[in-house]
């Protein structure tokens, strides 16, 4: 379990009393003070401070209720349960009954914080692929709009561009007790829009539930988490709960996924390729190197600031959340110069004639977006770095395969994050989907030692695309964790082969230096 410590973030909370918590909630409570003034409320019972409320809900991997002794230990005021019979605790410690612990955790921590998105603007974007894009790309258009923005997601807390220096959870979207004392400290900094990642898991164990949601952005629906849902159903319906949680809804309706998943919801604007009314965005590249965006009967050609059909989608999804919010689609033409992508996306390193590029993709749909975009500007051979996640959706796994092999002319099958499984049977389940490729493929289940390898294999004129971690600073093997970085890797592998390059040259000019004295002088 992660800790946050139990310093504020802002100026805190409304110190609000128990009762006050629960007036408005349907639950039973016994013993204790119910007028004890509250210090914080978690699910995690190693935040618990002297005064706090620990909701011991029961989540995917572990049971709360097997932590309330250590809670209890650490001055847990009242205990939050939903079970019917609630648990003998000490005199003086109030036990409460609700008939949801997740729901009424997002509730309490909302109430805690003195509901805080009530105070902002707030955009949810989900999707299978491209939330943190998107969230980054809507963030860096309402600062160049002149409006303080936040962006919640995968890379942590940014105001204004900048990283806040917040200790929080590696997660993409937060869980209530983080969330909302996030959201308070952006009220406290003059933040006015936030634009934050809805996962499917996030949205399932209701961690936005009681986040007051304007626009709920949907993106796309592919292949990703169905093991951990139960199935492609459930991760549908997971999506889809942001439709009953947001204002206003926002859909790409080039997907028929979202649509379904949408089913029932009159999108206040859609997205996509295709050309649609006044309440839709679609941005072409008609002309290279320039983005063509149109709104109803509206045209704007401007200098597209990043490459890929992918992040072309991504970027409407943005003109539409904002053009929905109120802002003019000419002013933001005029700033989407300011679009970048996040790291760990589409990130670049070069050297040596050849281009690396270190993705996040991790679903066959976001590795033939990334590999489709990078093939089109390769003028050598296409050469893939990709393995696959253990303990998770062995399904897309073959997809990968086949979608690498399409593409490339030489393709590393390696390890990503193993976890448990054997990182062999994992690589593979991969190559079934290779087989009739007839692109070279190489097993080396060492990740540095394949990223290695292909940077070497790579001639002037070659793109190498390292795929699956991005921004990812770790890699899970069993039960360890160990530092790396596919980008600092790749770095290094590049000053190696220039180094060495350099080293040969320099070989070159001696021994011919020495044969011209050799032949000028001594045969004379």
């Amino acid at each position: 379990m992660y800790s946050l410590g139990t310093k504020m973030f802002g100026k805190g909370s409304g110190m609000i009393e128990l009762c006050e918590l629960l007036k408005n909630w349907p639950c039973t409570a016994k013993g204790g003070d119910l007028r004890a003034i509250i210090s914080g409320v978690t699910d995690h019972s190693s935040e618990v401070i002297p005064g706090s409320v620990f909701v011991a809900r029961v989540g995917r991997k572990e049971n709360g209720l097997d932590h309330i002794p250590e809670a209890l230990r650490n001055g847990a005021a009242a205990i939050v349960t939903d079970r019917v019979r609630t648990p003998a605790l000490p005199q003086g410690v109030t036990a409460i009954s609700v008939p949801d612990a997740a729901d009424f955790l997002a509730y309490a921590c909302s109430a805690f914080y003195r509901h805080p998105s009530r105070e902002l603007t707030i955009f949810a974007v989900t999707g299978t692929n491209g939330k943190t894009t998107t969230t980054r790309f809507i963030g860096q258009m309402l600062k160049a709009c002149g409006v303080r923005a936040a962006v919640i997601g995968t890379l942590g807390v940014w105001i204004d561009g900048k990283k806040a220096p917040l200790k929080i959870p590696p997660m993409t979207t937060l869980p209530p007790a983080t969330l909302h004392k996030v959201l308070r400290h952006c009220v406290d900094e003059g933040v006015t829009h936030v634009a934050m990642e809805a996962s499917s898991l996030g949205l399932s164990g209701k961690r936005l539930d009681h986040c007051s949601i304007d626009y709920g952005i949907f993106l796309n629906i592919g292949r990703d988490h169905h093991a951990e849902h139960g199935g492609e159903e459930s991760y549908i319906r997971a999506k889809g709960r942001l439709c009953g949680l947001a204002g206003q809804v926002i859909i790409n309706s080039d997907d028929p996924l979202v649509r379904g998943a949408s089913e029932g919801m009159q999108p206040l604007m859609t997205f996509g390729e295709k050309s649609g009314g006044e309440g839709h965005i679609c941005i072409l590249e008609e002309k290279s190197g320039f983005w063509t965006v149109r709104k109803g009967g509206s045209r704007v050609e401007i200098p597209a600031p990043v490459e890929g059909r992918h992040n072309r989608q991504n970027a409407g999804a943005a003109f539409a959340a904002l053009c929905s919010a109120g802002f003019v689609l000419d002013d933001l033409c005029r700033h989407a110069s300011c679009l970048t992508l996040p790291e760990g996306r589409m990130q670049e390193a070069a050297g040596d004639g050849i281009r690396v590029f270190v993705d996040y993709a991790h679903t066959p749909d976001a590795l033939e977006a990334v590999l489709g975009a990078l093939s089109s500007v390769c003028a050598g051979r296409m050469i893939t770095v990709f393995g696959c996640g253990g303990d998770r959706d062995r399904e897309k796994r073959p997809e990968m395969g086949r979608v690498a092999g399409e593409y490339s002319g030489s393709v590393w099958v390696t390890s990503d994050n193993p976890r448990s499984e054997d990182p062999h049977k994992i690589i593979a389940d991969i190559l079934e989907g290779t087989k009739n490729s007839s692109a070279a493929i190489r097993e080396e289940a060492d990740r540095e030692k394949a990223i290695c390898g292909a940077i070497n294999e790579a001639e002037p004129g070659d793109i190498v695309l390292i795929a699956g971690k991005g921004h990812e600073a770790i890699q899970i093997s069993g039960s360890s964790t160990r530092p790396f970085s596919d980008f600092r890797t790749a770095l290094r592998f590049l000053g190696e082969r220039e180094a060495f390059r350099d080293r040969t040259d320099q070989d070159d000019r001696v021994q011919m230096s020495d044969r011209f004295w050799y032949d000028g002088g001594g045969m004379e």
